[in-house]
């Protein structure tokens, strides 16, 4: 099973991917972490990445599609992957369309955390207060939430046209969340 877990930054789909991996047996995708381990790898790829992602911006199509494509087969082996954090575009879900149905593994199910962006900012700043990761800095993070709406939530008429997209509520305790996504992924397909 290939799914998406779908929502704008700090919405919980980090979470709740890696309990989909433990429960599962799925491989995360999650263009953040991978982001993140680029930079920390100090490769010239991780320098440009560094900069983009400080001002807040979304890395480039041709960036992530690279990184997603080369962590396919190690999904494909493992029973299917957690996009999370991808797509972000029309042209990025589209190119993943594309990879994965020349894999014969389409994606089967895009699970929509929907949340508060008030509340959101106020995860993120805590969350910065804690960890300080640079992406979390709230300046930088309502750059990424703008990003996100302008973006990203164009994706939802998208998928609900291809009869791929499950709404959960993801502003309940976390569990709660989990549950109601355990019930799109083992309940009916439309």
């Amino acid at each position: 099973m290939n799914l998406i877990l779908f929502g704008p930054p700090a919405a919980g789909k980090g979470t709740q991917a890696k309990r989909l991996v433990e429960k599962r047996g799925m491989v995360q995708l999650s263009t953040g972490d991978m982001l993140r381990a680029a930079i920390a790898s100090g490769s010239a790829l991780g320098k440009r990445v560094s900069g983009i992602m400080e001002r807040g911006e979304l890395v480039s199509d041709e960036i992530v599609i690279e990184l997603i494509e080369d962590r396919l087969p190690e999904a494909e082996g493992a029973g299917g992957a957690i996009f999370d954090g991808f797509p972000r575009t029309i042209a990025q879900a589209q190119a993943l369309d594309l990879m994965l149905d020349r894999r014969r593994r389409p994606i089967d199910l895009v699970i929509r955390l929907k949340v508060d962006d008030d509340a959101l900012l106020k995860r993120v700043a805590g969350r910065f207060a804690e960890s300080g990761r640079p992406d979390d800095n709230p300046e930088s993070f309502k750059v990424r939430l703008a990003a996100y709406n302008a973006q990203t939530a164009p994706l939802l008429p998208y998928y609900q046209t291809h009869g791929k997209l499950v709404e959960v509520d993801g502003m309940g305790a976390i569990d709660e969340v989990a549950a109601a996504i355990d019930a799109a992924i083992d309940g009916p397909r439309f």
